[in-house]
Order: structure tokens, then C-alpha cells, then sequence
């Protein structure tokens, strides 16, 4: 495990210093060709199913809840301050995503759920996402205005896991 972290920063120490940039904080998911073809196959395989947007729509919903901000990793907050944020993707109907997010307080226990329409057509089907380097949160960022949309624990991989999931399923619905 050594190994491979003292590998991946020697290999960025020379990228920087052949005057390459550090990793971009916003992901822009390749959708098209073969590694478009090779991931929904395989996600198809994983989640044992031939319908592409039942795959990416489940393989969506398991990355949200693997990286969903629990009140356990907000430490530093008040226990009051605390709570877990959960969500859940659906289709709403023909070019719909619906939005489902569930904030439960830790003291309190109690529930506020809410639920957001994303029309798809006319969007831009790439999910970018901000991960600062202060803080325990990665934010994707809607596509329909950029606003901050979908918060989750920060992870970068895990964020940009989400974000060509997201973006796949995106580019999905718009087909149709």
C-alpha cells in the first residue's frame, strides 16, 4: 500500500514539475466510444440486469449512499449541528430525474425530506463537482444551473465515481 501511494505522489511531483497542473477539482465524464461502452457494460454485468438506465440509476443510488455525509464523520461540529444527508435518485417521468434528500438530525431524530426535479433536456449532461481542501464535503454542482446540488462525504474518486455515474445516466435519459 506504500508502494502504490509514494508511486502516485512521485508521479504527480512530475507532472507538476514537467509544468503539468494538479488534478482538477471538476470532473467531465468521457461519454462516448469504447470506455463509454465498456462501463455500462460492466455495470449491466454488476448489477445483473440488460437495461442501461435501471444499471446506472442503481449504480447512482450506491455511490450516493457509500459516500452519503453522516453525522459520524462531522467532527469539530456540535452534536446539535450534526446530521446525516442522504439521497436517492428516481426517473419522474420521460427526461425527469427526481432528486430525493433525506437530512436527519442526530439529537433530534427528526426527518426533513425533500425532493428536487431536474428536467434533462436542453442541460449539459456533464456533473462537475468542487472538493475544497478545507472541509469534509465534495459538492456536485447541478447541471441545469450550477448551483451546489448533491453534497457528499469528501472523496475525490468517490466524487468523480458519481459524477460520470451521474452524467452517464444523464446523457441516458436524454436519449429518450
Amino acid at each position: 500500500m506504500r508502494l502504490g501511494l509514494t508511486r502516485r505522489l512521485s508521479g504527480l511531483l512530475l507532472m507538476l514539475s514537467l509544468g503539468g497542473t494538479a488534478p482538477a477539482q471538476a470532473s467531465e465524464a468521457q461519454l462516448g466510444g469504447e470506455e463509454q461502452a465498456r462501463y455500462l457494460a460492466e455495470l449491466k454485468r454488476l448489477y445483473l440486469t440488460n437495461d442501461e438506465r435501471k444499471a446506472l440509476l442503481a449504480h447512482s443510488n450506491a455511490l450516493l449512499d457509500t459516500y452519503a455525509l453522516r453525522a459520524g464523520y462531522q467532527v469539530g461540529k456540535a452534536p446539535a449541528q450534526r446530521s446525516d444527508l442522504r439521497y436517492q435518485l428516481s426517473v419522474a417521468g420521460p427526461g425527469e430525474l427526481l432528486l430525493r434528500q433525506e437530512t436527519r438530525a442526530e439529537q433530534s431524530k427528526s426527518l426533513a425530506v425533500s425532493n428536487q426535479r431536474l428536467s434533462v433536456f436542453g442541460v449539459d449532461p456533464y456533473i462537475h463537482y468542487n472538493c475544497p481542501t478545507s472541509g469534509i464535503t465534495c459538492v456536485l454542482n447541478n447541471p441545469g444551473d450550477g448551483s451546489p446540488w448533491i453534497t457528499v462525504l469528501r472523496d475525490h474518486q468517490g466524487a468523480a465515481d458519481l459524477a460520470k455515474a451521474i452524467s452517464f445516466l444523464i446523457r441516458n435519459l436524454q436519449k429518450n
